[in-house]
């Protein structure tokens, strides 16, 4: 995995623009510590940070086709093409040649060859820059599913574009500007796509291109999900998720540094896990490493709830033992977990204050940190409750409300464990006023029904599950991925999301509801194609999200953090904060009553003052 970034301007000569692009290029060093490179043209200016997982000497970039000393393409490239193996093989076949074996030469001839189309031959995890000379028009291009990120903003001659936000910030004309609409996309608890937060940015959306020419930008789907009627019965459908699975984990399998699995006990991890250790043992590679997250005391003193019924140790040291892993758990305190350096830690690799996911995003980047230490590649269960219905909120009242259904089950206000209090509870009623998060989230809410794609004939629960698996597919996991991908390689290390291969993404959205749920449970469907690789109890657990610390100690420091913020009468955040809820907060017996929005509040002022940033509302 890599970080890339870079300018096009049509009316500057960007040869003398090293020193900006230099700029630019460092702030990917997280995401790329293996190697830096550059390359500067008269209108383009292209950057790159390498993680370096295949072919480690032949894939420095940007990567260039040269011909008779002309550059005809120019790469910067950030990912993994899993298909990259049949694809040389197929432009070998039609007279190609290259001189290294990495997918980023790959993908540079597949362009040559097929030209735009290029794109939806590609199996993989990208995001990418591709510059042509011969006609002056420079290529974004990002993932079906949005697994890797990519912004841009355009300028009046041209663009600038980075994985992060914070390499376009790193362009001397450019400020971090936040207004009303941007603000309300930054509390409400979904991701609407193409949406960056800041003012003048854009996110590239999942399976779209970019095309920058003189003239201006343009931007046009490549994919998207479609609804296609379902043939298959239901032993055929569990055959064919197995097909798939097995075909994804060994794809995904490759490369030419150390890996592992995400293991929390769950169904999903487990099945990736078990899946790998097969594969690996195939292959004669060895046993699979697994890395699980924990806190210090959370197993003698866990309190189950709905969201939470079981904790995740037991089950995670149960498959790894079926497996035979070399599995290692990772105990995070909570001192850690409170630290401020790792909580800004957090903050930069977001470029934003605000998660929705309270300590968990710190627990994550740190865990990823402690695995970075023996493996450079890891497999996740990421996005399988969206692609199978995992939640629980898929199955009950919420699946029906007239919103996303995450949002009727107030998941953002409990994911900390809190009773009270939400991710607001904080703020001058007068500002929420004026961003209108109800009408801000109803209004992206009936956009995105709008999208959907429908059968004909479809109506009652299966047309709204339909809706309800295309918000989550389109949405909900786009908030997960993105925080993944920042914490992941915040740290260095790149995560794999097998279940979000856009085969098997589109196999199960048209697998009819009753199907998804034969078996009267969630995820009855990949249940079913992976028992015989699991042990009993995992392949039966029930959900359980990823986990969040209970220790009452890490409300109290943030109270304590809380309090030492609005002491300071330079907070840049007190003028937006409700006093009589403040006063609330700071209770001794608030417990965790405002745990969420004290986190909120607390990483929306580091944020103001680390990168300068301005609310213009």
């Amino acid at each position: 995995m890599c970080g890339i970034t870079g300018w096009i301007s049509y009316d500057q000569d960007l040869t003398a623009a090293r020193g900006t692009l230099e700029a630019m290029t460092a702030t990917m060093a997280c995401r790329g510590p293996d190697a830096g490179g550059i390359w500067l043209d008269t209108r383009a200016a292209l950057g790159h940070r390498r993680l370096a997982v295949i072919d480690i000497e032949g894939g420095r970039q940007p990567m260039l086709v040269e011909r008779e000393g002309r550059t005809l393409l120019a790469l910067t490239y950030s990912g993994e093409v899993y298909n990259y193996r049949e694809l040389r093989a197929e432009l070998r076949s039609l007279g190609h040649s290259f001189r290294t074996r990495s997918d980023t030469e790959v993908v540079l001839h597949a362009y040559l060859e097929w030209g735009e189309a290029f794109a939806e031959r590609l199996n993989g995890m990208y995001a990418f820059a591709l510059w042509d000379p011969r006609t002056e028009e420079l290529l974004l291009v990002r993932d079906r599913m949005g697994i890797k990120p990519l912004y841009y903003r355009p300028t009046a001659d041209g663009v600038l574009f980075g994985s992060e936000p914070k390499a376009i910030l790193a362009h001397p004309a450019v400020r971090p500007a936040v207004d009303a609409e941007g603000l309300a996309e930054l509390l409400a608890f979904t991701k609407t796509p193409g949406h960056a937060v800041y003012r003048g940015m854009h996110e590239l959306r999942p399976g779209h291109i970019a095309r920058v020419r003189r003239e201006g930008l343009s931007v046009r789907r490549y994919w998207a999900l479609e609804a296609r009627e379902h043939t298959d019965d239901t032993a055929t459908t569990v055959r064919r998720v197995r097909e798939l699975l097995d075909d994804i984990v060994d794809r995904q399998l490759v490369a030419d540094v150390p890996l592992c699995t995400l293991l929390s006990g769950g169904l999903d991890s487990s099945a990736i896990t078990a899946l790998a250790a097969k594969g690996l043992a195939a292959a004669g590679r060895g046993p699979v490493r697994s890395f699980s997250v924990d806190f210090a005391g959370h197993a003698e003193h866990f309190r189950a709830d709905a969201l939470r019924p079981t904790p995740d140790g037991p089950y995670a040291h149960a498959l790894a033992e079926h497996v035979r892993s070399d599995h290692r758990d990772i105990v995070l305190d909570t001192a850690a977990l409170t630290d401020p350096a790792h909580r800004h830690a957090v903050l930069t690799a977001r470029d934003l204050p605000i998660a929705g996911f309270g300590d968990g995003d710190t627990s994550l980047y740190l865990l990823f940190k402690a695995i970075r230490e023996q493996s450079t590649v890891a497999l996740s269960g990421e996005s399988a409750d969206e692609v199978f219905g995992g939640y629980s909120w898929f199955h009950n009242e919420h699946a029906h409300a007239d919103t996303f259904p995450w949002v009727a089950a107030r998941v953002a206000d409990h994911f900390s464990g809190e009773a009270s209090g939400g991710r607001t509870g904080l703020f001058d009623q007068g500002l929420l006023a004026k961003i209108d998060l109800p009408g801000y989230t109803d209004s992206r809410y009936r956009d995105a029904l709008a999208e959907v794609p429908r059968l004909p004939d479809e109506s009652g629960l299966q047309k709204r599950m339909r809706e309800v698996g295309y918000l989550h597919l389109t949405r909900f996991v786009q908030m997960l991925l993105d925080r993944k991908d920042r914490a992941s390689m915040a740290t260095g290390l790149e995560v794999r999301v097998p279940f979000c291969d856009h085969r098997l993404v589109s196999y199960v959205f048209n697998t009819p509801w009753a199907m998804k749920t034969f078996d009267g449970r969630e995820k009855s469907l990949l249940r079913a194609a992976t028992r015989d690789v699991l042990p009993a109890a995992v392949a039966d657990r029930v959900k359980s999200p990823y986990p969040s610390t209970q220790d009452p100690r890490y409300a109290a420091a943030l109270r304590t953090e809380l309090g030492r913020v609005l002491a300071d009468p330079g907070a840049p955040v007190r003028p937006l904060l409700d006093g009589a809820a403040l006063r609330r907060a700071l209770a001794e017996d608030a417990g965790d009553s405002y745990r969420a929005a004290t986190e909120v509040v607390l990483g929306l002022n580091s944020w103001l003052l680390s990168y300068g940033a301005t609310l213009e509302l």
